[in-house]
């Protein structure tokens, strides 16, 4: 089974800050009402308390699976209030809606997998080249359409240091990082970057060689991931995407095909320590 998705039609971002504000206040009453502190509450719902602060605060989308743990913890009463609270939620401001239902699945990942031959993985992504390839889209954007979605994009970084227990792996062609888009001091500041992020326990980097004759990824970039029902029951979905349209792929042959390609483009790829190597002496150079 597959999902198609095309076009942007996200609200604005007044909406959207006012429907996760009110989420978050309701979220916070219940869990006070329960004489739970946010040092408490978050390890029964199995997420971080700085991640609980953020819904809270109407930072962050509240993810399902926050919404179907709550019930052990607060009661059958609390999950109705949130239930009838979420219906107020309106989508991710920045996000185009083709993208949003992938945007959800990354927030639940316990394992995602990206392969990127296009730009650097947007979770990878600094501020100085996120804006780099905004000031380069066509049609041209808006200073406030860049703002915003710069911002999204930022937001999504975030989830690698919010979810330290889900394994995050990435395969990034080295010409991306030879291209040097918007220059070298954009270059320096994404080397340095993705250094820094390679050094979380729970991320792996690497690197394809621009030479690698046995390179297998030639049907495009691609993403992974692997979400827990209830059950803990694993789960595997693949999503691809371009020119402002998706795919969600959900069938299990087709995503099996996925998982092997990416596992042999790892064994074709550098290795995380040399990886490191190739980034620190990119770096050098520049």
């Amino acid at each position: 089974m597959t999902a198609k998705y095309a076009g942007d039609d996200s609200n604005s971002e007044a909406e959207v800050s006012d429907s996760l504000k009110t989420f978050g206040a309701v979220l916070k009453a219940l869990r006070e009402e329960a004489h739970l502190t946010q040092e408490e509450f978050a390890p029964r719902v199995m997420y971080s308390a700085t991640y609980i602060a953020k819904i809270e605060q109407g930072k962050r989308f509240p993810p399902l699976r926050l919404l179907q743990r709550v019930g052990p913890v607060l009661g059958p009463t609390a999950t109705r209030v949130l239930n009838a609270a979420v219906q107020s939620l309106t989508r991710k401001v920045g996000l185009a809606s083709w993208f949003q239902h992938w945007a959800g699945i990354e927030e639940e990942a316990v394992t995602l997998y990206a392969y990127e031959c296009r730009a650097v993985p947007g979770m990878l992504q600094p501020e100085p080249y996120i804006r780099a390839i905004f000031n380069r889209h066509f049609p041209p954007m808006t200073e406030a359409q860049i703002e915003k979605q710069t911002a999204a994009r930022l937001a999504r970084g975030q989830l690698i240091a919010d979810r330290p227990n889900t394994a995050f792996s990435f395969i990034i062609e080295q010409a991306l990082l030879d291209r040097e888009l918007g220059g070298p001091d954009v270059t320096r500041s994404l080397l340095s970057h993705l250094l820094e992020q390679g050094e979380r326990l729970n991320v792996e980097i690497q690197v394809m060689p621009t030479h690698q004759p046995d390179h297998c990824g030639f049907e495009g970039a691609m993403y992974l991931a692997e979400t827990l029902s209830d059950s803990e029951q694993s789960r595997w979905v693949g999503y691809v995407e371009g020119h402002e349209t998706s795919l969600l792929i959900t069938n299990g042959r087709a995503v099996s095909a996925m998982l092997q390609r990416y596992g042999k483009m790892r064994s074709q790829a550098l290795s995380h320590q040399d990886t490191r190597s190739l980034l620190e002496r990119m770096r050098g150079a520049l």
